[in-house]
């Protein structure tokens, strides 16, 4: 079966009835408004955005499949205290993060359907992002430059990552770069919250009063079954990328930080064959610790005083795909 008709029937996994509807139609913005007719004909459009003030190579954009929110987000979620979560086990990964004296885990068997968490640490909104095709969890804070956003999977892609939408002005967002790359926020970046990507052992047993995202999240899925089985286990890729490197496999995992402009990546291979834990290492100046976890193959950097950094557990091809100078340890 080729690799464009597996990705197609996961997709169609992903988009299948759901039993709410999203309000996410866009509302448009006064720039927007103030273009002609002919402006507006001009400027490229994909999956119903119009991508004004593109920071990427058109050509490297690619439509996933599902429509403009066809992976539905979850706007509303609920949580459930640990030892309740039964339907997890001990071997899920989940994303976890500690915020605001409040801890809470996001299983991945969920965030493959829905990509996307709006959701909230005490007053703070704060997005929680998963990419199935780069393995990729990120969080951000949902506060940008003073205004609270919302957002959602717009079903198109950069170097086979999530591009996400803020429904406030309908800009496109990378997921890995952090930034818009469309739309009136351009100039804008995303403030990253550190988050853990781990197993469900693991984070209980360190966070035992963690709370956990609930399968009932308004939408219908089978939450016991994976949209993209096999794909972690197969080298190839669903779609391409503009940087590759033979360094590693391409579904290695890695635990990758930026400090500044240099980046450095972790090979979970590598760090299984330590003497010693925690690694330590200096980045751009900056000392850091790396902990490995050989039961979960799990990875998590911190500062020397053990303040959790924002480091992202991915794949290896999407890694360097985003940072082809990067250093590997």
């Amino acid at each position: 079966m080729s690799n464009k008709l597996i990705f197609l029937l996961a997709a169609m996994i992903l988009i299948t009835a759901s039993c709410k509807q999203n309000n996410t139609s866009g509302s448009g913005t006064e720039d927007s408004n103030n273009l002609t007719k002919t402006d507006m004909d001009s400027i490229p459009k994909m999956n119903g955005f119009v991508l004004s003030d593109l920071q990427i190579p058109l050509d490297e954009i690619h439509q996933g499949g599902p429509p403009k929110d066809g992976i539905p987000a979850i706007d509303d979620p609920k949580f459930l205290k640990s030892n309740e979560a039964n339907f997890l086990s001990d071997s899920d990964e989940v994303l976890a993060i500690v915020k605001n004296g409040i801890m809470k885990a996001y299983p991945v068997r969920i965030m493959n359907y829905h990509e996307i968490v709006n959701d909230r640490f005490g007053d703070d909104p704060v997005i929680v992002t998963f990419c199935p095709l780069c393995g990729s969890g990120v969080a951000f804070s949902g506060n940008i430059n003073g205004e609270n956003r919302t957002f959602g999977v717009s079903g198109l892609l950069f170097n086979s990552d999530v591009l996400l939408y803020d429904r406030e002005t309908e800009s496109l967002w990378s997921q890995l770069m952090g930034q818009a790359v469309s739309g009136p926020s351009v100039d804008q970046n995303m403030e990253i919250v550190s988050m853990e990507q781990t197993s469900w052992k693991n984070w209980k047993e360190r966070h035992p009063k963690t709370l956990v995202l609930s399968t009932e999240t308004g939408f219908s899925r089978d939450y016991n079954t994976l949209p993209y089985d096999g794909y972690e286990n197969s080298s190839r890729l669903y779609f391409p990328v503009n940087n590759k490197s033979d360094a590693l496999e391409n579904k290695e995992r890695v635990i990758g930080i930026s400090v500044d402009s240099v980046h450095k990546a972790y090979s979970f291979s590598k760090l299984s064959e330590a003497k010693s834990l925690p690694i330590s290492d200096i980045v751009n100046g900056t000392e850091i610790q790396i902990y490995y976890d050989k039961e979960s193959n799990s990875a998590r950097i911190t500062d020397k005083e053990g303040n959790l950094l924002p480091g992202t557990t991915l794949f290896w091809f999407a890694w360097f795909a985003f940072h082809p100078g990067t250093e590997v340890y």
